[in-house]
């Protein structure tokens, strides 16, 4: 179709509408972000963003880093890399993962642009328009944004307190012909529950008996603060798990650095997709991550964190129960950022936002984790970002907003 046009000033310019690629209209905005802008206000205390606590970066051992990596190897720090390296970090990351058994070599790992990237790089090496992605239900947002851009149908099985309920999963793999399951079995986002081992198993079979791989994402994973370490899905069937992790929620998520785990034919096309993407993964953020790990601190930082996190959930789940009225129910993640919190099902959360934010609180509405509009009656809450005195008063706002509310 031809384009329109009109003049301005006796020159002719584009409808760019009309210019853009039939895909660009499944992409969406966050609504997290917008949620953002209002709750970077300071009267505000949100438990909307999905942030580490930007008290606790390590800034000085940041600095330490650049500055040895630039007096011992700048050139090559400061030079192209190839798309697969920095090879001691992909090492330590190969040693890192032994400890929870994930089967990895060099050959199977790539370094990508934060784990946002590694969803990205997924969607376009497997998804054609019109292909059936089956997540849980409510999933990670940049999933959804990440795999709509792509033109992908969704279908989405929910969760429970022990993770994805696996006999609804088999009633939709015998109804749909899913391309792949794309899960988050730790510490979930944005629901905070995590995947029993007897899911897991069962995931696992379902998956290899109709034929689908499954996208194992695990941002959260280190920051256990109760129980024990469950087998992670790739270790149950390492040749049809695609596994994901991410240094953002331990180290920092602005140095933009996560990795990818998978057969070696899988990181090879990976390889071909990032090379149109952006080459390679700055070699310099890829060094100086190399250098805080290999001194121990990344491993010292995250006992720290699990800590001060562990200690702000307890404050989170202790307030609610003092302050949330009859009626509103919340997931007890044993780890992570998040939890889940179910009202009555009269309140649409989207609206009732607008009222959270004049008692100055914020959140993210329930809506934002389905791909299908559920959920409006549930929000995410973030513990990670307040300490336990601003959670106590965040949470009083919240009550107040919901007892207006409720009548």
């Amino acid at each position: 179709m031809t384009p329109q046009k009109s003049t301005l000033d006796g020159k002719v310019t584009t409808n760019w509408h009309e210019r853009f690629a039939e895909r660009t209209h499944n992409m969406m905005s966050s609504i997290i972000r917008e949620i953002l802008k209002l709750a970077l206000q300071p009267d505000i205390i949100s438990f909307a963003g999905g942030m580490p606590a930007a008290e606790l970066f390590l800034i000085r051992e940041f600095e330490e880093a650049c500055q040895y990596v630039l007096t011992h190897d700048g050139v090559r720090a400061l030079q192209y890399g190839t798309t697969e390296r920095y090879p001691p970090l992909r090492q330590y990351l190969v040693e890192k993962m032994k400890e929870y058994d994930v089967p990895a070599e060099q050959e199977n790992i790539l370094l990508v642009n934060g784990s946002q990237q590694a969803l990205d790089l997924i969607g376009k090496i497997f998804i054609n328009p019109g292909d059936v992605v089956l997540t849980e239900g409510p999933t990670y947002l940049g999933a959804i944004q990440a795999f709509r851009a792509y033109q992908a149908r969704f279908v989405t099985v929910p969760l429970d307190e022990e993770g994805i309920q696996t006999g609804k999963l088999e009633e939709a793999l015998e109804r749909h012909p899913v391309k792949f399951i794309y899960v988050l079995p730790n510490f979930h986002n944005p629901a905070g529950v995590t995947m029993t081992l007897e899911r897991r198993l069962k995931l696992v079979e379902l998956a290899a008996r109709y034929g689908v791989f499954i996208v194992e994402d695990d941002p959260y994973g280190e920051l256990r603060f109760e129980g024990q370490d469950i087998t992670p899905l790739v270790v149950l069937h390492k040749e049809n798990v695609l596994y994901l992790s991410t240094f953002s929620k331990t180290l920092s998520p602005g140095i933009r650095l996560g990795w990818i785990v998978a057969p070696s034919k899988i990181i090879a096309k990976l390889v071909q997709a990032k090379q149109g993407s952006d080459l390679h993964t700055s070699t310099f953020v890829q060094m100086v991550t190399n250098d805080i790990c290999q001194r121990g601190i990344l491993r010292s930082h995250v006992k720290t964190i699990r800590e001060v996190y562990r200690e702000r959930r307890d404050a989170m789940l202790a307030a609610m129960e003092r302050h949330f009225p009859p009626g509103v129910t919340w997931t007890r993640p044993q780890g992570g950022l998040f939890l889940w919190v179910q009202v009555p099902e009269h309140i649409d959360t989207t609206e009732f936002l607008n009222l959270a934010l004049q008692e100055k609180v914020a959140f993210v509405p329930g809506r934002a984790f389905y791909p299908d509009d559920d959920g409006q009656n549930a929000m995410r809450l973030t513990f990670a970002t307040a300490d336990p005195e601003r959670i106590e008063e965040g949470i009083k706002r919240l009550e107040r907003a919901l007892t207006r509310e409720l009548g």
